[in-house]
């Protein structure tokens, strides 16, 4: 299947405008993307859930109504993870029992993005309980990335990368504490944005064997995991994160050449693939020859190895609910405050390197797109310049962020070859916490200057 080029598709603020000017109504441009996702994703199986009928219904009644000015999004079809409630429909994160059991009502994202006018059209593809770099489970099946159907779109919101980088739908909002943005963003050519940890809110992402248990009400956002939306373009993350925020954020409106930057390729423990180096040395190349000030080394950076294996605690500690680990051993009230307290050494560790440095890029995973396979990315190996590793040694590059609550954006960045197959390459532009806008219009500088 040929797919068109990125700029050829409207993004979502394009789709509001045109809506807006009277070119579209709201329902036209709902109808338009159900046509798409009807095209498209026999061969790509994006879609998990849909939700074409109340969609049509929301589109109606935002015609009728008209736009406000509070509504950004206004006549936008988009799609949501899976693992998002949606009033009216199952939320699985891939097992079976939960399929016949809809939610009673909208995540509170949801409700946020439906106020700013978008339209929710369905559901997309996860890994069972949201925990691999593919999208594949019993329950809907194993979604494709549009570059090639032989490799994974990424995970775990696989499937809105997926739903994105075809052009069934402008924009989604993912979920991340493994990449799980990121690394779809990357594995896909599409653009994507870990917020700061506690910026948008997961109230509504809980996993069905406890959220439909009565009386159950989860925690604010338990620790690493954010939400952040993935899109075609800058302008429109930017949005989405602005609709998405639990308070207002600030642009610095710093100008990419008088910014200082950290370019991070190498770390111990963590090799990267030459489909992945070789893009990213191009692009850097490219930006030092526009002026763009970039340093390759840099004693503040906090010690990688050390934090990363305090963030692989941290997050099989949430994942299973402070349940026991493979070992068998469970985590104490002691491991925990220790854990803690490793994480605000590095957080304290980053605010001092960024008294020095603006930004950081990185690669968001050491490899490209993946071929299938029937287990996790992290129970197997990636193949890395023809040695096999570690699977959970790409989360190096993810933890990176994550483990401080660093905001990070992805960008499309070119293209390599990994294990004969062209595909998209994305790079990881991290600054510090709260400068969530000014990540995303620095990766648009960059990426202004890389693609004209």
């Amino acid at each position: 299947m040929a797919y068109p080029k990125l700029t050829d598709k409207a993004g979502a603020l394009a789709t509001s405008a045109a809506v807006r000017a009277g070119k579209m109504s709201v329902a036209e441009a709902v109808d338009a993307a159900i046509v798409r996702v009807e095209k498209l994703d026999c061969e790509i199986d994006a879609l998990a859930v849909p939700n074409f009928e109340a969609a049509y219904a929301e589109a109606r009644a935002l015609d009728a109504a008209g736009p406000r000015h509070d509504q950004p999004l206004y006549g936008v079809p988009m799609t949501i993870k899976e693992s998002f409630d949606v009033a009216g429909l199952p939320t699985t994160w891939g097992h079976p029992q939960f399929r016949d059991q809809p939610a009673p009502r909208d995540a509170l994202l949801v409700r946020r993005l439906k106020a700013a006018g978008a339209i929710i059209i369905g559901k997309t593809n996860v890994p069972v309980d949201l925990t691999d770099w593919q999208s594949f489970n019993p329950v809907y099946g194993r979604t494709r990335n549009p570059h090639n159907p032989e490799r994974s779109p990424g995970g775990s919101s696989g499937g809105s990368a997926a739903a994105v980088a075809s052009g069934m739908v402008a924009c989604d909002y993912g979920t991340d504490i493994g990449g799980s943005v990121r690394v779809p963003a990357h594995f896909c050519g599409v653009w994507g944005h870990k917020t700061t940890w506690g910026l948008v809110p997961k109230h509504g992402h809980d996993h069905p064997a406890m959220s439909r248990r009565e009386g159950f009400v989860a925690a604010a956002d338990g620790p690493l995991s954010i939400a952040g939306p993935l899109a075609r373009n800058a302008a429109d993350l930017a949005v989405l994160v602005e609709v998405g925020a639990e308070v207002p954020l600030r642009r610095r409106r710093k100008p990419l050449k008088e910014c200082r930057l950290l370019a991070v390729t190498q770390l111990p423990g963590a090799p990267v693939d030459a489909s992945v180096l070789e893009p990213t040395e191009a692009a850097l190349e490219t930006l030092a020859r526009a002026g763009v000030r970039i340093d390759r080394a840099s004693d503040l950076l906090p010690d990688q190895a050390t934090h990363y294996r305090s963030y692989l605690k941290m997050m099989n500690i949430t994942m299973s609910g402070g349940g026991p680990t493979p070992d068998g051993k469970r985590a104490t009230a002691t491991d925990w405050f220790a854990l803690m307290n490793a994480q605000a050494t590095c957080m304290a560790q980053w605010e001092a390197l960024f008294a020095q440095y603006d930004f950081v890029l990185a690669p968001p995973a050491p490899v490209l797109a993946v071929p299938h396979a029937d287990k996790a990315v992290f129970r197997g190996t990636l193949t890395i310049d023809g040695e096999e590793e570690p699977g959970g040694s790409g989360l190096v590059w993810s933890g990176m962020a994550t483990f401080p609550g660093l905001p990070s954006t992805v960008l499309p960045i070119g293209s390599g070859t990994y294990l004969g197959a062209e595909l998209p390459c994305g790079m990881q532009v991290i600054g510090p916490r709260w400068a969530d806008l000014d990540c995303i219009a620095a990766a648009e500088a960059i990426g202004n200057i890389l693609h004209g």
